[in-house]
C-alpha cells in the first residue's frame, strides 16, 4: 500500500508515527488466535479502528443509532473507500466485512482479514460471488455477527447502481438489511485512485431503519432495492454532510472488464458509460 501524504507536518507525523501505528496494527491482528470469540473478534477490530482514526484525526459524526437493534443484520452501507471499514467499526454491533479476494493477497492486511475471519468473494464472476456469499454470510449471521456487504461493489463515487444480491441473501438467511450513508471517507485516503492521505477530514456515518426480514420475505426485491439505494444516497446528500465522492469516468478511468453498473437515477453517466461498453464490442464482418 502507498501512502503520500498532503502537507509537510503530515508528511512529518505519518513518517514518525502513523506508518508504523498502521502497520503494526495489522501485525498484531495477523496474529491473533483463529478461535476469537464473537467479541473477542469485536473488542480487537474496534481497538484497530479508534487507534488509526484517532492517529488520523478523523471528524466522525454517528448519526441515526437509534435504528440500530439487537441484529444480527446483513449492513449495507455506501462505498467510498478503504476507510469506510475503519468508520463502520465504531458501530456498537459484532460484524464481518465481505472483501475482494485480491485484497486478501495485500501485505500485512491480508493475513490481518484471513485471521479475523472476514469473507473472500469475486464479484467478477457472478454465479460463484453469489454463492460464497450466500454461504458465508449463513455461518456468520447463524453465529450471531452482522456481515457487512457493500452493495455497490465499487468505490468509484455515489453514481454506482445498488445489487441485487445483498437482498436476495438477506431473503434466504431470512435477516433485516441495515442501510448505511456513508460520506467524506473518500478524502482519507484516496486509493486506488490516488495515494493521497489527509488528515483531520470530517465523515458522516448514518445509520438508516432497518429494512425488515418480513418485508424482504413478502415485498418485491426490485422495489426494495431502489427504495433503499434512493434512501441512503439520500442521506449522504443531506444538507451539512461533508461532500460525496463523485465518479468521473474521464478523471478516474473507465475501469474496462469490472463488473460496473451506474444507477439509472444518473442518465447521463449511465449513457455515456453504455457507449464506451459498446465501443470495446468488435464489430462482425
Amino acid at each position: 500500500m502507498n501512502f503520500a501524504p498532503e502537507g509537510r507536518s503530515a508528511r512529518l507525523k505519518f513518517g514518525l508515527l502513523g506508518r508504523a501505528l498502521i502497520w503494526n496494527a495489522l501485525r498484531q491482528a495477523g496474529h491473533v488466535p483463529s478461535d476469537l470469540s464473537v467479541q473477542q473478534r469485536l473488542r480487537v477490530q474496534q481497538r484497530f479502528s479508534r487507534r488509526v482514526l484517532g492517529h488520523l484525526g478523523v471528524q466522525l459524526e454517528l448519526r441515526g443509532l437509534e435504528h440500530i437493534g439487537e441484529g444480527p443484520y446483513l449492513i449495507a452501507p455506501l462505498h467510498e473507500g478503504i476507510a469506510d471499514v475503519l468508520c463502520l467499526l465504531r458501530l456498537p454491533l459484532p460484524m464481518r466485512f465481505v472483501a475482494r479476494r485480491e485484497i486478501f493477497g495485500w501485505p500485512e492486511v491480508g493475513p490481518a482479514i484471513t485471521r479475523l475471519g472476514h469473507l473472500s468473494i469475486n464479484p467478477e464472476h457472478p454465479l460463484g460471488g453469489f454463492r460464497d456469499l450466500w454461504r458465508g454470510a449463513s455461518t456468520i449471521l447463524g453465529g450471531g455477527e452482522s456481515l457487512v456487504v457493500f452493495p455497490q461493489g465499487t468505490v468509484l463515487g455515489l453514481q454506482t447502481d445498488f445489487q441485487r444480491g445483498v437482498f436476495e441473501v438477506a431473503r434466504r438467511v431470512g435477516v433485516p438489511i441495515l442501510p448505511v450513508a456513508l460520506s467524506g471517507t473518500h478524502r482519507i485516503w484516496e486509493h486506488p485512485f490516488a495515494p493521497t492521505l489527509r488528515y483531520g477530514q470530517r465523515v458522516a456515518l448514518t445509520v438508516l431503519p432497518p429494512v425488515s426480514a418480513q418485508e424482504l420475505q413478502a415485498g418485491s426485491l426490485e422495489a426494495l432495492r431502489i427504495r433503499t439505494r434512493r434512501a441512503t444516497k439520500a442521506a449522504a446528500l443531506a444538507p451539512g454532510s461533508p461532500p460525496v465522492r463523485y465518479f468521473e469516468p474521464d478523471r478516474d478511468g473507465y475501469w474496462d472488464g469490472f463488473r460496473l453498473v451506474i444507477d439509472p437515477d444518473y442518465p447521463d453517466l449511465a449513457c455515456r458509460m453504455d457507449a464506451r461498453r459498446a465501443s470495446l464490442i468488435p464489430e462482425t464482418a
